[in-house]
């Protein structure tokens, strides 16, 4: 029986993630977020703290909520973002990020470095055209 050598392809979420995360603090106004989301083309923002560390994410999806609630534009972050969001280590393989984000359904992954503080961010989309690169590599 031939010895056949798996091969491994040991792509880090680094190698993929965004660098230019769109951040901002707990009291801004949602109404600032929303045009920061707006002009910068992106899905969510994630809340930091004072050492840059993720405290929350706004999302589109909160985005809904704030429209289908009503919410005056003046609504600080903390009042609409999921607390304690799901992070990734930069380090970490990307389909371990695939994996995190399927089984607990988030389209976006802030990706923090050894501190804990955002380095990056890894969406659905970038997932999907790190898989469509692959597909075509494999052609």
């Amino acid at each position: 029986m031939p010895l056949v050598k798996k091969r491994e392809l040991p792509l880090r979420v680094s190698d993929i993630m965004v660098k230019n995360v769109i951040t901002a603090k707990e009291n801004e106004k949602i109404r600032d977020i929303a045009i920061k989301m707006y002009e910068n083309r992106v899905g969510s923002v994630v809340i930091i703290d004072d050492e840059g560390k993720p405290i929350g994410i706004v999302t589109e999806r909160d985005m809904v909520y704030v429209l289908a609630r009503a919410l005056p534009p003046d609504t600080p972050a903390w009042m609409v973002m999921t607390e304690n969001p799901v992070v990734i280590n930069e380090n970490a393989l990307v389909i371990e990020a695939m994996d995190k984000m399927r089984e607990l359904n988030i389209r976006h992954l802030p990706v923090v470095d050894q501190s804990g503080k955002v380095v990056g961010m890894v969406s659905f989309r970038d997932i999907v055209d790190f898989t469509a690169t692959l597909l075509s590599i494999l052609r």
